[in-house]
This record gives C-alpha cells, sequence and structure tokens, in this order.
C-alpha cells in the first residue's frame, strides 16, 4: 500500500520514511521544507514540498498517488518557541491535523500514524509513566500534540479511522550522518554545539530528588522510533475501523542529565571538561521516564539502540554537517 509521510524531509521524517522503504511500503513525502531537507529523501521516493495547511494541495496528494495511509510527523516542537508563538503552534499543529484529516475522510485515506510526545504529559510525579498518566501539558507545543490525539480520537469514532499516536520521550542518535539531527536544541547536540565553541557544556540543576541531583529523562534512538512507525503502520493494516490507539515510545530506562553528559564528553575525547552547573530552567520535572509495557504488548516492539550508539552516532553526525 502507499503511505504518505508529512515531515519526511525532517531529522525523524527521514528515518520513518526509510524504515518504511525498507520495510517493503511504498512513500510518497510531503514537506514544506521550513526545517527539512530535500536531500534526505530517498532516490526514487516521490517529494511533494507544501504545507499540511493546503487543503487542495493535500487532497490532490492523496488522490494522485492513491495513499491509503498517512504518518504525520510535520509540526512545530519547540517548546519556548510555542510560549512564545501559541497562534502559530496552534495553527500549524492543530489546524494542520485538522485539514490533514479532511483531506483523508474526502479521499478514503483511513490509516494515520501521528507523531505525538511525552510533552503532553507535563510533570508527572510517577516512576514510570503509562499511557493512563494523567495529562496535563505545560506548554502550547505540549497542547496542541494533545488537542491533536482527541481530534485523532473523535475521526477515528465518526469516520472508521484506524488511528496510532506515539507519544516519543527524548530523540537522538542517527542511522547515518547524513540523517543526523542539525538542530541544537535537545541535550546531546548541545553538548556539542558548546565544545565546539570552547566552553563547558551546561548542566540545567543539580538539586533536583535524583540520585545525582539533575534530571532524569527515557532517552531513544531515532532508528527505534522509526521501527515504532512502521510497526505501527503494519498493525493498522489488520486493526478495525475505529481503532485509536495511544502508545509511549521510549526504553523504559531512565538517565541523569550528568550521566549524559559524561557519556559525551568520553565519546568526544573531552574528560578532562568540567560541566558547568546552571539554574533550573522553568518547567523541568525531575524524572520523565516511559513505560513501554503496552507498545510490546500491541505491537511486539521494543527499543534496540543504547545511549552509547545514540552518542555515537550523534557524534558522527554532527562532525559530518559541522566539517
Amino acid at each position: 500500500m502507499n503511505w504518505l509521510v508529512t515531515g519526511g524531509a525532517g531529522y525523524i521524517g527521514a528515518h520513518v520514511v526509510r524504515a518504511l522503504t525498507e520495510g517493503g511500503e511504498n512513500v510518497v513525502v510531503y514537506d514544506d521544507l521550513s526545517t527539512g531537507d530535500a536531500g534526505r529523501v530517498p532516490e526514487g521516493v516521490p517529494l511533494v514540498i507544501g504545507t499540511v495547511l493546503d487543503a487542495d494541495l493535500l487532497e490532490r496528494t492523496l488522490r494522485d498517488h492513491d495513499i491509503a495511509g498517512v504518518v504525520h510527523i510535520a509540526a512545530k516542537k519547540q517548546v519556548g518557541e510555542s510560549v512564545e508563538r501559541p497562534l502559530h503552534y496552534y495553527r500549524e499543529n492543530v489546524t494542520g491535523l485538522q485539514t490533514l484529516l479532511e483531506a483523508m475522510t474526502a479521499t478514503g485515506a483511513d490509516r494515520l500514524v501521528f507523531s505525538s510526545s511525552a510533552a503532553v504529559y507535563g510533570m508527572p510525579d510517577v516512576d514510570l509513566v503509562t499511557e493512563d498518566t494523567p495529562c496535563l501539558p505545560m506548554s502550547p507545543y505540549g497542547e496542541t500534540k494533545l488537542i491533536g490525539e482527541w481530534l485523532i480520537a473523535a475521526a477515528a469514532r465518526a469516520h472508521g479511522l484506524k488511528a496510532a499516536a506515539l507519544r516519543y520521550f527524548n530523540v537522538a542518535g542517527a542511522a547515518t550522518p547524513e540523517l543526523s539531527d542539525s538542530g541544537a536544541y535537545n541535550l546531546i547536540p548541545m553538548v556539542f554545539e558548546r565544545l565546539e565553541a570552547g566552553e563547558a557544556p551546561r548542566v540545567f540543576g543539580d538539586d533536583y530528588a535524583t540520585p545525582d541531583g539533575t534530571c532524569v529523562r527515557d532517552y531513544i534512538h531515532v532508528q527505534d522510533i522509526a521501527t515504532a512507525h512502521l510497526a505501527a503502520a503494519r498493525h493498522l493494516a489488520g486493526a478495525p475501523e475505529g481503532t485509536s490507539l495511544v502508545l509511549n515510545i521510549g526504553r523504559g530506562e531512565g538517565s541523569s542529565v550528568r550521566e549524559m553528559v559524561d557519556r559525551i564528553l568520553k565519546a568526544t575525547g573531552n574528560e578532562t571538561v568540567v560541566p558547568e552547573v546552571a539554574d533550573r530552567r522553568p518547567g523541568d520535572p525531575a524524572r520523565v521516564v516511559a513505560s513501554a509495557d503496552r507498545i510490546r504488548a500491541e505491537l511486539g516492539w521494543s527499543a534496540r539502540h543504547g545511549l552509547d550508539e545514540m552518542i555515537d552516532s550523534a557524534w558522527q553526525g554532527w562532525r559530518h554537517g559541522h566539517n
């Protein structure tokens, strides 16, 4: 069958496209290239340049390529920016999804894998975050992802859509240097950026109620994120109409910021560098670690890559992009 991947020229999207094509699926990429790179799209995979707010182009693309399912990854995703530009985030992430769902309904595309986020949970005070943990997002970005899940569930009930919302935890690494994360918004590339500038990496807060005082997070390799999308897409093929799954994608293991920084320093040959402790960032929870039990039970999927693979592959990608 034919899948449309919105945002398929982006960091995560390009890995999902690769997993789908290697899994034998036919793929069309739809991306406005605002943060994506056309060079990430594999040879032979069609690329349609457009925004998810363009209803006519979306519907025409779905019809012209006989699309049966969509993997929706295109979205604005920076928490801080969402606080400064909430209307922009709601338009892109919520209205964009609504426009996509309307186009899917009009053309009969009945399967959707949705890129959601652990940001829907906010600051959960639990050891492991399950899909039933209350959702209390703390940013407009997290709100748009939760509203997106609600919208999809409503469409599944009303129109027979078969859907899976995948809540990503902390994504890192790269399958190849060419597909690496070019932005410095997550911990690993932020440390690389500081080291490249000759500065010590920053640790935001060392007085949390955690074993070493720094925040604990669940880090997952982007290749594992990609295979989870493939597993979800295959599952939906045989799912009944109206299916609406919500699944965490994580390793179920917590790693502290200090542990991660120490591993990064070792991997990059900077063991003598002493991290700089800065003030806590507003809204940073002490611990957010996924329970990955449900996705294992529903899809038979589990993460395969460890922390050192994430860091080493991210470092190779960083050097490739900054040489």
